[in-house]
């Protein structure tokens, strides 16, 4: 599964009409599709699509035609997120309509290429599910812990500094295993 941490944008158009996909990270949804509205007055259609993992680790998928024919768009943009296997995503295909009509066929394969090419031009980012924990540790091995942290790819979100020292930790469960193998006698797991 794959992600994305900034806006890409395609346009895509056939016979006059205008397709632009704007292809986002899940949690900018909301904001974007209101900006986009309001930047596109005379836009006929914000056809939109999301997938996102919540926190069961279960894909909630949603697909909107906004006014177009039923299945003709919303659909065929989350058939793409799926197909590509896209999370925490969502696609926003703003259209202006050209004055032909595309017909059935041709609606659906306008908005899938418009969402394929913002998926092309996307930077796709490996998703790799992470787990947070709290780690114990003396003042004396701040160092260690610091430079094997860095060196493993794990994140300290943050540092408390108390009768002992706690870090705030993420990063994949098997990398975490790995700083636990590296410094057992260092760390102490608190949850």
């Amino acid at each position: 599964m794959y992600f994305i941490n900034s806006h890409f944008t395609a346009t895509y158009e056939e016979k006059q009409s205008k397709f632009i996909a704007h292809l986002i990270p899940y949690n900018l949804y909301q904001t974007t599709l209101q900006s986009l509205k309001a930047e596109h007055p005379k836009a006929r259609h914000f056809v939109t699509s999301y997938r996102y993992l919540n926190e069961f680790d279960q894909i909630v998928e949603h697909s909107s035609d906004d006014g177009e024919p039923k299945g003709t768009s919303g659909k065929p943009t989350l058939s793409v997120l799926q197909g590509h296997e896209l999370i925490n995503i969502a696609v926003i295909v703003v259209r202006y309509f050209g004055g032909t009509k595309l017909g059935t066929g041709g609606l659906v394969r306008a908005y899938s290429d418009a969402v394929n090419m913002a998926v092309n031009l996307a930077e796709l980012i490996l998703y790799k599910k992470e787990k947070t924990e709290m780690i114990s540790l003396l003042y004396s091995d701040i160092g260690r812990v610091e430079y094997e942290c860095l060196q493993l790819e794990i994140t300290i979100i943050e540092k408390f500094f108390d009768s002992d020292v706690r870090f705030k930790i993420q990063a994949e469960e098997e990398t975490l295993k790995t700083l636990h193998t590296k410094l057992e006698r260092v760390i102490v797991s608190l949850s």
